[in-house]
């Protein structure tokens, strides 16, 4: 199984940035896939979660600039995230757990990505 993260980069306050993550080796349809962030000495924490049947969860923080979906046709996930702030800086990471119900801790899920770098910063 394979997780790929893209999109991380450097972004001015206010900016937009898209992460996209490319499952391989699962039944993406039957995964729920969530992206965690984790910034410089803070504990790993879920930001945006899509279970199988569509339920989303969103960190209070984010919600209402980060936008989660999945195309289970082409096996990504996406976090699409528009009025970034220098608090959203941090490494992301997309993950997958293969239960229909949102599952929150991290030592729960099944596979990880890499991680990708989102630096927020003017």
């Amino acid at each position: 199984v394979q997780l790929v993260e893209s999109g991380g980069g450097l972004v001015q306050p206010g900016g937009s940035l898209r992460l996209s993550c490319a499952a391989s080796g699962l039944t993406f349809s039957l995964y729920g896939m969530s992206w965690f962030r984790q910034a410089p000495g803070k504990e790993r924490e879920l930001t945006a979660a899509i279970t199988p049947s569509g339920w989303l969860y969103y960190l209070d923080s984010v919600k209402g600039r980060f936008t989660i979906s999945r195309d289970n046709a082409k096996n990504t996930v996406i976090l699409q995230m528009n009025s970034l702030k220098p608090e959203d800086t941090a490494v992301y990471f997309c993950a997958a757990v293969q239960r229909s119900s949102l599952v929150y801790g991290p030592n729960a899920y099944n596979y990880w990505g890499q991680g990708t770098q989102v630096t927020v910063s003017s």
